[in-house]
């Protein structure tokens, strides 16, 4: 593979993607656990359920081929917070730092959209996952009402620092 070509751009969400985004998910959630109904709320409507809810979806395109991607679900409207939610990167691509890039680019797009924190659900077996939120900055939280059953970590960055 020509390296040149290897490059990675960061798109907002186009209904084009719409089944890239739950088949990344899919792959990557059934990899290490089951989907559970709140996946498929998500994943099944994500311009009913996120976007038009406030919220972005943001794509890792390799060579024009969606390979990531990752959600900011509005969570509240006052103080602004969002849920980083259903980040996954397909096996093919991992090790091209297209989670960090995924990450990065979402945590900008919160603070151009005034949040004042985001937040995420995650699970302990996930290490090289939870490194990376580590980078982007996140703090580890007591957890608190999680939105899965496979939560067993819950971090949080405050936008205000």
């Amino acid at each position: 593979m020509n390296d040149i070509n290897n490059e990675v751009k960061i798109i907002a969400y186009e209904p084009q993607y719409k089944e890239a985004f739950k088949t990344l998910n899919e792959e990557w959630i059934k990899t290490f656990f089951v989907m559970e109904p709140s996946d498929y709320k998500l994943l099944d409507n994500p311009e009913e359920q996120i976007i038009n809810k406030g919220g972005y979806i943001g794509f890792a395109l390799l060579n024009g081929e969606p390979v990531g991607t990752c959600a900011l679900v509005k969570a509240q409207e006052e103080p602004i917070a969002f849920e980083l939610s259903k980040m996954a990167v397909s096996p093919k691509a991992q090790g091209k730092k297209i989670g960090y890039l995924l990450g990065n680019a979402l945590v900008e797009k919160a603070r151009e959209l005034k949040a004042e924190k985001v937040f995420l659900e995650t699970n302990s077996i996930l290490v090289p996952a939870i490194r990376l939120y580590e980078k982007l900055g996140f703090q580890h939280i007591p957890i608190t009402n999680p939105g899965y059953d496979r939560v067993d970590v819950q971090m949080e960055l405050d936008l205000n620092i």
